[in-house]
């Protein structure tokens, strides 16, 4: 019996002097080895459109990656990780790496399911209370339509707009025949009169103004 302790506590030694004898490097190769290079393109189930920007999250490693604009996505795993899929308005759904991979390359089409949800109706009104509402009806001060069209109709703009389009008849006509011919005769020999140089025009124009003539209607 004491033989067999012996020769058991013998061997245990043998495998850790092994083991420790192998060498970073030798580890690192054999983690490497188990490294698989996972892509992938995220998909609706209802359509079968690309999702972009989804993220992928790897809850062993804590670490993840975002799918580009078509859905595509590649990351470095380990058999047997869970990865997470989240997208905004869909159910976040996991995906197990299988651990029976022959190679270091896997390819994955994931599904993503809508996630919708019936909200309660609701009402919105423009007055927090029936109270509110009662006290703004009655305070409320309501504007004639027929009056308002008639005060547009008879504002300055309009009306100026109205005589321009007026056929003169023939004693405007002939008053202002009148009146280009005496301006050309008063002003035979010389150069055109300018109003700026009027007097009478800047008092006229300066009493226009004081009286509110001139002011928009």
């Amino acid at each position: 019996m004491l033989k067999k302790y012996y020769l058991f506590c013998l061997l245990g030694l043998i495998c850790s002097t092994a083991r420790a004898q192998e060498t970073p490097s030798e580890r690192a190769n054999v983690h490497d080895s188990m490294l698989v290079q996972l892509s992938g393109v995220i998909v609706s189930s209802d359509s079968l459109t690309q999702m972009p920007f989804a993220t992928i999250f790897n809850r062993q490693s804590r670490r993840g990656t975002i799918a580009d604009y078509y859905g595509f996505f590649s990351l470095v795993v380990l058999p047997g990780d869970t990865l997470m899929f989240s997208y905004y308005g869909y159910k976040t759904s996991s995906f197990i790496v299988p651990d029976t991979l022959k190679e270091n390359r896997y390819s994955i089409i994931h599904m993503m399911y809508e996630d919708a949800e019936n909200l309660p109706e609701i009402t919105v009104y423009p007055w927090p209370s029936r109270a509110d509402f009662a006290r703004a009806f009655v305070e409320m001060k309501p504007y004639d339509d027929a009056l308002r069209r008639a005060q547009k109709q008879l504002s300055g703009e309009s009306l100026a707009f109205a005589a321009g389009r007026l056929s003169t008849d023939g004693s405007l006509t002939y008053s202002w025949q009148q009146n280009q011919q005496n301006t050309k005769l008063y002003t035979m020999g010389q150069s055109p009169v300018n109003n700026l140089f009027n007097p009478y025009s800047w008092a006229s124009f300066i009493q226009a103004w004081k009286s509110g003539k001139l002011g928009r209607q």
